[in-house]
Parts: C-alpha cells; structure tokens; sequence
C-alpha cells in the first residue's frame, strides 16, 4: 500500500470518527438536550412530509445542473446531474473530499468526450461562481437578522464576516484576471512561486503563469455565454435548499421569524465549509442548532430539524451518488479529440486544481451545499 493511499485512508477514518463524536457528543451538549428527546421528536415524521422533503431535495439538485450546463457547453442536464451526484458523494465521505470529487468530474467528462481545456475552464468559473455566492448569502444573512431582529448574532457576524473575506478575495483576483492580462501575467506568477515553494521538486516544471493566461479567454467566453444560467442555478439551488430547511423545522415544531430561519440556515452553509470533517458534518449541525436554541427555540425540536435537513443534504446524497456511478457506467463513452495529448488524468499531479466546491462547500463536495 503505498503512503499516499495509507494517508487517504488516515485522512477518511479521522474524519468520519471526528464526524461522529461532534454529532453523538457534542451536538447534544450544544444544544442543550439528549438524544432521546431528538428521536422522540423524529418519530413524529409523516410519510407524506418524507416524500416531500425528497422532492425538494431532488429539485434543490436538478437546478444545480444549470451551474454545470452554463460553463460547459454540449453538457446535459441529465449529464451534469450524475457529475454532480457523484461529486458530492465523495465529497460527503472525505474530508476536504473537493479534490476528490474534481478528479471524479474530470474522469467523466472526459469519457463523454469533454476536451481538457474546456473542463479546466469549467472547474475554474463553477468554483468561483461558489465564492460569490459566500460572498452574497452571509450578507444577505446579515440584512434579514437587521432588519428582522435588529441585533446580531455574534456567531453569524464572525462566519459572516470570515466566509465574505476570503470569498472577496478570490473574487477580486478572478475579475483581476478578466479584466488585465497583465494582471493576470503577475497572478499566475506570484502563484508559480508559493505553489513550487509549497510542493518543492514535485512542482519544479508547474507554470501557473501560463495556465493562467492561457485559460483567461475561455474564461471570458464562458462567462459571457453563461453568467446568466449559472446565477440562475445558483439563486435557485439556495433559494430550495431554503425552503427544504424551513420546512426540516417546521415539520419538527419550529416556528419562527423568517430572519431567524434565514440567519440559521446561513450559519449552516458558511459552516459546511469547515473541512476537518466530511462537508463539515457535526460542525454544521452543532453550530445551526446552537444558533436557533440561542435565539428561543426548543432545543430538542430545533436539533431534530437540524439532524432532519443534514439527513437530505448529506447522508442521502451518498446513495444518490451511487446511482450516478451506475448510470455513467452505462452511459454511451466517447473519445476526447484531444486524446492523443491526454493520459487520462487530470493533468501533472503537482498542479493545484479548483473545483466547483463546491456548491456546495466546498465543503460537500464540488457543488454549492458545500457553502
């Protein structure tokens, strides 16, 4: 076995075990309630609100797809729900699984007969599209708390201000690129050199620089082509993985002010960036419950809401994922025209890849619930 399948295997193990003991130990002691009382709560669900929490979930992740199709053209709707259910169940099960799920994106792809260039410019552009939506939703957060409550919570002002920083700052370099070449020129060296400072001998022949600059063209093309689409995706994945948390809570006996909910669920995606654990599982659910139990909800009943949305946007995405990977098997294969260069990896291991982790926050995965 070599050492870096045993450190992928360290990394899953840490991470799951982590997982669990913040959700068994700590989500309890944060909340303030026991387990018993959680399933209590639980047993109340209906069949009827099951199914129709599955149907917002499912159409949470069909609007995702409209991310994918609008920064890759010739890509399916149909196609980029199984990039994306695939995705996401990788990133679900590891820790910081981003990575993992952009090497997944990129296998598939390519056996659809995607070319290189047009998938690097993909990953890059979805990815950035899910730094401004944590630029935009800890803001919008910040506006429903003010306006509806007119005070701040210190936990969601201190994600708030930590998730709009450093999606800020990739912003700000990305619509550098677009709009100087020479700015792009120093980016991408500056870059060359931290990357080669960081990954030593392994990254002696990495250019940044040239990736950079080569890529800005397709870039532009992409977001003139598709900007509208991704946005579109983007506002409607949150604006349905909203209502699903809403209707988590209600369905347990929560009831509050929409600047509440919105302040919660806020919490949550700025959280699900947390990579100590699978798509931050455990560190999500204790701070969003923490949250609503802090601003006057039953500790039991807002727990059980909680667990009850982590259920639809984790754990049940991983047999979704299966799924994917049982119909990309069986989906018709195509070469590459670019195959001759390619050796079916997504490129040198030593150059750095941006996934669209996602949406996910990252985070869970390469889509936009990873925010």
């Amino acid at each position: 076995m070599s050492g870096s399948t045993v450190r992928k295997v360290v990394q899953f193990v840490v991470g799951i075990g982590l997982a669990v003991f913040l959700l068994w130990w700590g989500l309890p002691r944060v909340a303030h309630t026991t387990w018993t009382d959680v399933w209590r709560t639980l047993s109340g669900l209906q069949l009827g609100t099951v199914v129709g929490l599955t149907v917002l979930m499912i159409s949470g992740l069909w609007l995702v797809t409209f991310l994918y199709t609008g920064s890759l053209k010739g890509l399916s709707h149909a196609q980029a729900m199984i990039v994306n259910a695939c995705g996401s169940s990788i990133g679900n099960l590891l820790p910081g699984g981003g990575a993992a799920g952009v090497v997944v994106t990129y296998k598939q792809l390519r056996s659809w007969g995607f070319l290189r260039r047009d998938i690097s410019t993909m990953v890059i552009v979805t990815g950035v599209w899910n730094v401004l939506a944590r630029v935009v939703l800890p803001v919008v957060g910040i506006l429903a708390i003010l306006i509806g409550i007119g005070q701040l919570n210190p936990v969601v002002a201190q994600a708030a201000i930590m998730g709009a920083l450093i999606g800020l700052a990739v912003i700000v370099a990305f619509w550098g690129i677009l709009a100087s070449e020479d700015f792009a020129h120093k980016l991408g060296e500056r870059a060359t050199r931290v990357w080669r400072r960081v990954r030593g001998k392994k990254a002696a022949h990495t250019d940044l620089e040239k990736t950079i600059v080569g890529m800005r063209h397709d870039i532009i093309e992409i977001v003139r082509y598709g900007w509208l689409e991704m946005t579109y995706g983007l506002i409607g994945f949150f604006g349905v993985y909203y209502i699903l948390f809403w209707f988590c809570l209600n369905s347990m006996g929560v009831q509050m002010p929409f600047a509440y909910m919105f302040g919660a669920y806020t919490v949550g995606r700025l959280l699900t960036a947390v990579g100590i654990t699978p798509g931050g599982l455990g560190v999500t659910e204790a701070g969003t419950a923490a949250v609503l139990v802090g601003w006057g909800a039953d500790p039991a009943q807002a727990t059980a809401g909680v667990v009850l949305f982590s259920l639809y946007t984790h754990f049940f995405e991983v047999p979704l994922g299966v799924l994917g990977w049982v119909l990309w098997s069986l989906s018709p294969k195509k070469i590459p025209a670019d195959a001759a260069y390619d050796e079916d990896a997504p490129a040198d291991e030593s150059v750095p890849t941006a996934g669209p982790s996602g949406p996910a926050e990252q985070g869970r995965g390469p889509r936009p619930e990873q925010i």
